[in-house]
Parts: structure tokens; C-alpha cells; sequence
């Protein structure tokens, strides 16, 4: 069992976690809610043509969807982030993910552990069908519509 606060490693049956001290047994629950949806197998089949989302691959809540904003979506560990990453290594501001013209890009925001983008680590970077974007211990893969 892993700590939904601070990541750690608990003990099967333990209450609370050695590291930080939260309850591990649903006292205190973040909830993610996913805004869209999307196969596993085809992400991109009902994303509509201009628009793009995020899809968290690896973390703890690995195969939610969220749509992009062509205005800015912002990821990060604060509560009103547009996409709530709530782990310990992801800062409270951490990038950005910006449409611009016919392109999207991802920026990072001074993030304490950086963002990268298919394991290089950037400030800014085009994004491109299937992108991995890296933010602390989340990997989310990026896709456009079609």
C-alpha cells in the first residue's frame, strides 16, 4: 500500500503512515474527477478536431482524462490547478500546458523537480500525439484530436 499524502511505502494493515502520519485507511480522501473519457486502446477516437487532453499514465490516478483548455491548463499540487496532482514531488505551480496558434506546448512554471517531456527535461516544449510530459512521480501522455 502506498501514502496518498506523501508517497511512501506502508506496511499492509497499518493505519497510519510512518512517514508523515496521514491515515491510510480513507479518513482523509482526494478525489480526481476525470472531465472526459477515452479508450485505452485509441485515446485520440472522440477527441474533437482542435482540442487535445492529458491522460495520466503512471501515478495514483493513472488513467484519468483531462481535457486541455486552449486558454492554459495548469498542472500542479495546488487545489485550484486545473489538473490536481497530489503528491508530494510535484510543485503547487508546476507547468503549464499552453495552445498557441496550431500548436501546443507545454512550460514549466520554476517547478522545485522540473517538468520533462519524453524523459528530457525542459522549460518549454512543442508537444507532439503522444507525448509523455513528466511532472514529479506522474507521467501523463498528451493527444490530440483528429
Amino acid at each position: 500500500m502506498v501514502c496518498g499524502r506523501c508517497g511512501n511505502q506502508v506496511e499492509s494493515g497499518a493505519r497510519y503512515c510512518s512517514q508523515c502520519g496521514a491515515s491510510v485507511q480513507g479518513d482523509e480522501t482526494t478525489m480526481s474527477m476525470p472531465v472526459a473519457a477515452a479508450p485505452a486502446e485509441q485515446p485520440t477516437a472522440e477527441i474533437p478536431l482542435g482540442t487535445a487532453l492529458l491522460r495520466v499514465a503512471r501515478g495514483p490516478n493513472a488513467g484519468s482524462v483531462f481535457a486541455l483548455s486552449p486558454g492554459g491548463t495548469s498542472l500542479g499540487r495546488h487545489p485550484e490547478s486545473d489538473v490536481f496532482l497530489d503528491d508530494i514531488t510535484v510543485s503547487r505551480r508546476h507547468a503549464v500546458v499552453e495552445h498557441a496558434g496550431d500548436a501546443w506546448r507545454v512550460r514549466d512554471s520554476g517547478s522545485l523537480n522540473g517538468t520533462y517531456v519524453n524523459g528530457e527535461r525542459i522549460e518549454t516544449s512543442p508537444l507532439a500525439e503522444g507525448d509523455e510530459i513528466q511532472v514529479g512521480r506522474y507521467v501523463v501522455s498528451f493527444h490530440l484530436g483528429s
